[in-house]
């Protein structure tokens, strides 16, 4: 049975600032696949990423995520794309005047849920996922920085994405913490979630292995594994 690709670039460049930060990239990435991006920072690592989410236009080539043509995608049209994203930051960026639960909320409103028992419901579910039961009433302030980024792990996760997109998530963690974060993001690659995970952290690599495409000066490259 063929693989199915939910993520193809062909050929593809993008320029920030007048300056080239991805040039002629090809990458082809299968459902429920984990994907490490490699490479130091400037590399165009995290530009990569924000080209999959459109934060980032192309200048030329085809580029393809979930269905959407990203050479072609109409403004109005980004948001539904970025629903269909899981997106995990390297700083949290959790809203600190609302509950971890307000936070998830947040987002999930945002994205068109309604019913309120619905919502608690999902965002129950959600954080007793990545080992966070019964935090919900807390601040963002009252947890560690690994229980705030396996929130915004749960955050990245409570539209049930099919694709998530992690940019140095372990980046401003302790050990113990990132190998938590690693656990569960490995998880859910398990369940059929295709993961890309921006990272410079070659412990972790070594750890966890799996498929490895090394970023230097924009372009793309896969590593050979040993």
């Amino acid at each position: 049975m063929e693989s199915e690709a939910v993520i193809k670039l062909e050929n593809v460049s993008a320029v920030q600032r007048k300056k080239i930060v991805l040039n002629g990239v090809n990458l082809s990435v299968n459902k429920g696949e984990f994907v490490y991006i490699i490479g130091k920072t400037g590399s165009g690592k995290s530009s990569l990423l924000k080209l999959l989410y459109r934060e980032l236009e192309l200048k030329s080539g085809q580029a393809e995520i979930l269905n959407f043509n990203l050479s072609k995608i109409k403004s109005r049209h980004i948001p539904a794309l970025r629903r269909s994203l899981g997106i995990v930051f390297q700083d949290f960026q959790l809203l600190s005047d609302r509950s971890i639960e307000e936070n998830l909320w947040f987002v999930m409103e945002a994205t068109g849920w309604k019913d309120k028992k619905a919502m608690r419901q999902q965002s129950s579910e959600i954080l007793q996922q990545v080992g966070l039961s019964g935090v919900g009433h807390k601040m963002p302030y009252e947890l560690s920085g690994g229980e705030q980024q396996r929130v915004v792990i749960a955050r990245a996760m409570v539209n049930s994405p099919k694709v998530i997109l992690a940019d140095e998530p372990t980046g401003n963690l302790d050990p113990e913490s990132s190998i938590e974060i690693m656990n569960i993001l490995t998880q859910i690659a398990q369940t059929g979630t295709t993961v890309v995970m921006a990272t410079h952290d070659m412990d972790i690599v070594r750890k966890y292995p799996s498929r490895t495409l090394v970023c230097k000066e924009g372009i793309l490259t896969e590593e050979n594994q040993a």
